[in-house]
């Protein structure tokens, strides 16, 4: 079946328009098709895993549609709070879970994460580890400090005592890849899963520290959920064996 994935302009774009649209079933979103649609925000970083995952979900789960919004945590809790319909919020990070304590059931950490140094193919710059990023002369792109790529960014360098100058500082972890990857950048801070996903179009070089600055992943139904029955199932998926499998497979941490 197929699956539709918002980006973070639709999902601003639509938040009062589901906000004021609500629901009165417990059964999701239907379409026309005789479809139920489920509607689950989750972090940029999840992306690949949570397409595959959705696939799985879908093929068990006859006439049921995944529809997601992919976008940096901080942008979804905020979306969250502004009372956007969502059934299922995975998070990168605890703090933006607990931004949205009142609106969510039960939190549970699903997967863990780690930073690592991406370069452009054959390292150019020949940065060999976290106290190269400190040179000026260097176009060095991280998270902005809010989302939970940049707060762990701003840990791990505190702790390796690295002072960083940024040439930009983007909103969600894939805006990162994506300047290090084009060669907008020399260098960027990014979790280990997007370096992986990003396969021969960039180069990780070996992070220092980076084993000791981990993110826990949390995932909740909503408690106006739409979808309460199918969130709890997607949710159930997700950390159970098959969603496990999937997330261990593109490079996530277990629990």
């Amino acid at each position: 079946m197929s699956r539709r994935t918002l980006t973070t302009t639709t999902v601003a774009a639509l938040a009062l328009a589901l906000a004021a649209c609500g629901s009165d079933s417990g059964d999701g979103s239907g379409g026309e098709d005789g479809t139920t649609t489920i509607h689950v925000a989750a972090a940029a970083s999840l992306t690949e895993a949570f397409e595959e995952i959705a696939t799985d979900f879908e093929a068990e789960h006859e006439g049921v549609e995944v529809e997601y919004q992919f976008a940096g945590s901080s942008d979804l809790a905020t979306q969250i709070e502004g009372g956007a319909q969502i059934d299922v919020f995975a998070s990168a990070d605890e703090a933006n879970m607990d931004k949205v304590a009142d609106s969510v059931e039960d939190p549970q950490i699903f997967a863990t994460n780690v930073l690592t140094i991406i370069t452009e193919p054959g390292n150019p710059k020949k940065i060999s580890g976290l106290d190269d990023l400190a040179d000026p002369d260097l176009a060095v792109v991280v998270c902005a400090e809010q989302v939970p790529c940049g707060a762990a960014t701003e840990t791990l360098t505190e702790q390796q005592g690295v002072t960083l100058d940024p040439a930009s500082e983007e909103s969600k972890v894939t805006d990162v890849l994506t300047k290090v990857s084009s060669g907008e950048a020399d260098a960027g801070l990014v979790y280990v899963t997007d370096a992986t996903a990003a396969g021969e179009d960039v180069e990780t070089v070996e992070t220092e520290g980076a084993d000791e600055v981990v993110n826990s992943y949390p995932i909740a139904t909503l408690t106006d959920a739409a979808a309460a029955d199918l969130a709890e199932d997607f949710v159930a998926h997700v950390t159970g064996p098959e969603g496990q499998k999937v997330l261990q497979d593109k490079g996530f941490g277990a629990p």
